[in-house]
This record gives C-alpha cells, sequence and structure tokens, in this order.
C-alpha cells in the first residue's frame, strides 16, 4: 500500500490543484469500496438534474477563468450515464494532462454539472484516473494542513490554504455505479478545490485575510483582462470584498 505523505512535507509542498507537475504515487493514500446501489440512492428533487443540454458541449474544451461567472453558476446533479458522458469525462482527462494538471472540475470548463476528475500522478497512462459524479462529502478529519495552492481559472495566482487532511466521500462512477472512497495526503487537496467548484467557491474565500490580501492585486488584473476581452463589467469585483464570504469546511454555510 502506498504511503501517506509526511506531514513535515506537506507544508512545503506547492500544489496548483488543477495543475501540478507531476508527483509520485507513493505521496498519497486511497482506497475505494464499492457498493451494489446505483444512482437511485441519491434524492434529489428533479429539476436539480442536468437535462441533456447541459451536458452538451463541442471539443476541444477551454479552461474558464476567473471572473467567467460560469465558475460562479449552480452546478447541476448528473442523471444520464450514456456516451456523452464518457465523451465529457475522455475530454476533461485532456485536457487535464495537456495543461499538466491533476485535477479538473466540469464547470471549470464550462459545463455546469457535478463532476470531476483527477489523477495525483498527473500522466496519462500512470497512477489512477478518478471520475467522480454527484459526489458527497461523509467524513474529514479535523486535523487540517496548509498547502500553496494554485489554480487553472486563476493563472499565475497561488496561494496558502488550509484544508483537511482526510476525507471519505460518496460518489457515482462514469456508469451511474455508487462507490465510497477515502482519500488522504495530495488526493484529499486535489478532491476538496475541485469540490469547492462544484459548490461555486473559489480558492481565494479559503485563504486567511493576510494571504487574500497579498493577492488581491493579481485578482483585480483578471477582471481587468475579462472586461477588455469581453467588453462587458466584471460579474464580481475584489475591490469591493472586505472578508471571507465562506467557513473553512465544506460548502457555502
Amino acid at each position: 500500500m502506498a504511503s501517506i505523505l509526511p506531514s513535515h512535507l506537506l507544508h512545503h509542498h506547492h500544489l496548483r490543484c488543477s495543475a501540478l507537475a507531476a508527483i509520485p504515487n507513493r505521496f498519497f493514500y486511497l482506497t475505494l469500496s464499492s457498493s451494489s446501489r446505483t444512482k437511485s440512492a441519491f434524492s434529489a428533487s428533479q429539476n436539480e438534474f442536468a437535462s441533456l443540454g447541459d451536458l452538451e458541449f463541442e471539443a476541444p474544451l477551454k479552461i474558464a477563468k476567473y471572473p467567467d461567472p460560469k465558475l460562479r453558476k449552480k452546478n447541476k446533479r448528473i442523471g444520464t450515464f450514456d456516451d456523452n458522458l464518457k465523451k465529457l469525462v475522455d475530454e476533461m482527462f485532456d485536457v487535464m494532462y495537456e495543461t499538466d494538471g491533476i485535477g479538473l472540475s466540469a464547470p471549470q470548463v464550462g459545463i455546469n454539472v457535478q463532476l470531476m476528475v483527477f489523477n495525483p500522478v498527473g500522466e496519462r497512462g500512470e497512477g489512477e484516473e478518478i471520475v467522480l459524479v454527484n459526489p458527497r462529502v461523509g467524513k474529514r478529519s479535523l486535523n487540517r494542513t496548509i498547502y500553496n495552492e494554485g489554480c487553472l481559472s486563476f493563472p499565475g495566482i497561488r496561494g496558502d490554504v488550509k484544508r483537511p487532511e482526510y476525507v471519505k466521500i460518496d460518489a457515482l462512477d462514469v456508469k451511474g455505479k455508487r462507490f465510497s472512497v477515502s482519500l488522504s495526503g495530495l488526493p484529499a487537496r486535489i478532491f476538496q478545490h475541485e469540490f469547492d467548484h462544484l459548490q461555486g467557491i473559489l480558492f481565494f474565500e479559503r485563504m486567511a485575510d493576510e494571504v487574500f490580501d497579498s493577492i488581491r492585486g493579481q485578482l483585480q488584473a483578471l477582471e481587468i483582462e475579462y472586461e477588455e476581452m469581453t467588453g462587458f463589467p466584471s460579474p464580481e469585483k475584489i475591490e469591493s470584498r472586505r472578508t471571507r464570504k465562506v467557513p473553512s469546511g465544506f460548502g457555502k454555510s
């Protein structure tokens, strides 16, 4: 079984949750347990599920950069498990590998559904490719670790983020079969970053105030770039932000 990355190394390990150079397989711990239950085990009202139109896409996929409003839109649950979903997953892995990434969420490529892919090794054909559909967090550790995170949706921007060292989640695979997965070390960090994307939460909202202040100018530069590229006002303004809006756990409240 692979060993867990020692805690004294975690603090010094620079992480780009959507764009990280390959990390050796020995640096993470991952266990999977399948269940015979299918997608019907996840209760949700019908209007929360994505339509076929919500899952339409054109290849090649492109990364949505802050402050693209797609990064803040509600991400619907997936209830259709067909060839189109498999193609979407394949395309997301393509984008991830092409950008030297180890994880990617659907809203980051402009598709607002509850879907993420990742491979902690970051190399096609190596490590383990994980696909999580409609993921939910079960347990998480009280111990938290700081990593220096970055994100493809925030090119060139990095900052320390404190997150739980361990999480246990329930999800569906690309065929609609339910399973549980326990993650620690790097995979836990990747999952939490991408899970935040599925909640419309961006990594700077998890930063301590002093860390956030250190990247404020870079975020404003991305807002200006968006306005120049689209001709529209930025949908959000860092200059008007006074305090962080989300707690240190999962979700918005």
